[in-house]
């Protein structure tokens, strides 16, 4: 297996893919090669303060051009075909590697993921799926940001992407499908959610309804779908809560030098680098995404994703659910 890891994508780039690289590939039950793509003669320079890097694990693929915060995606995309997400992106589409993971401009590897992988036949939109904690399972919220305006068929779609993922990359063997929605009753809602309700009851999937807000925390649902304007809504809440409470935790335990309770737990349950990054789901490929600040830590379990979506052959398994779903 060989995954393709943009080395230019993070605030610190190459130091932290590089890091992370290395992590992975440490705790690695599989055969499995990175190529580093970027900048040849920094990486190199990286590589050469770690003797411990697994040489012939890791290889460079160089790429002298980076695609910054603020560029506009499709334009930089076409402008900069040397830049280390394109050549990233085209490495997956040759079957040189069969993955790639980016913490670059996110907008930049949508772009090229839709130019060079394509969507599966029967998505109109690949969303963005992240994994949140809850009381219970993780659930799997979609879409996370990518598509802001939807239309009920997308929603549909979203189902089905979801419910390959939850399956092989969750374990959840029949995954609970909700709509997030003001309300339980079927006719809540705007038009979208209300018509969505009805191709989401008549699709064959373990569709339990409209999810509300506070149910999602509680495990309501195993796939939660809704529009990238929500969905990110939610992520950037559950991001912003999670630290709150850990810095709560940290203040109170250390001014009242309290022990017995497990802290690395507790932050491992609510700590968003433990998935490391959001895959891309209904284009050909995988392809992950990861916060321009991810940490060596959180790149690692990026790579730890993409492995598990290359062993589950989840694009494989997502063609053909959407190729059943349309048949229905």
């Amino acid at each position: 297996m060989r995954i393709a890891l943009d080395a230019m994508g993070t605030d610190s780039a190459p130091f932290n893919e590089i890091e992370g690289a290395i992590a992975a590939l440490s705790c690695f039950e599989r055969e499995c090669e990175i190529l580093l793509v970027g900048d040849e003669g920094k990486i190199e320079a990286e590589l050469a303060r770690h003797p411990e890097a697994p040489l012939g694990r890791v290889s460079v693929v160089h790429a002298p051009d980076r695609i910054v915060p603020g560029e506009a995606p499709a334009v930089a995309v076409r402008k900069k075909p040397n830049s280390s997400i394109v050549i990233g992106v085209k490495l997956l589409k040759e079957g040189r590697a069969d993955a790639f993971v980016s913490a670059g401009s996110t907008g930049a590897v949508m772009a090229s993921s839709l130019l060079f992988l394509r969507p599966l036949p029967g998505v109109d939109r690949p969303a963005v799926g992240t994994v949140v904690p809850t009381s219970h399972n993780p659930t799997l919220l979609l879409d996370a940001g990518a598509n802001i305006d939807c239309k009920p068929q997308h929603l549909l779609q979203f189902g089905h992407l979801g419910h390959i993922y939850a399956q092989d990359l969750l374990g959840v063997e029949n995954p609970r499908i909700g709509l997030l929605n003001i309300g339980e009753e079927p006719e809540k809602g705007t038009e979208l959610l209300v018509e969505a309700y009805k191709l989401l009851a008549a699709s064959g999937l373990n569709f339990i309804g409209n999810i509300e807000g506070r149910e999602i925390i509680r495990g309501g649902c195993d796939v939660l779908v809704c529009d990238g304007f929500n969905g990110n809504l939610i992520l950037k809440f559950y991001e912003s809560v999670a630290e709150f409470i850990i810095g709560i935790l940290k203040k109170e335990l250390e001014a009242h030098h309290a022990d017995g309770l497990d802290l690395n737990e507790i932050f491992r349950f609510l700590d968003y680098e433990e998935e490391g990054g959001a895959p891309l789901l209904g284009v050909n490929g995988v392809s992950i995404i990861m916060h321009g600040s991810s940490s060596p830590k959180a790149i690692s379990n990026a790579l730890e994703v993409a492995a598990r979506a290359v062993e589950s052959s989840m694009v494989t398994h997502m063609a053909g659910e959407l190729a059943k779903g349309t048949e229905n």
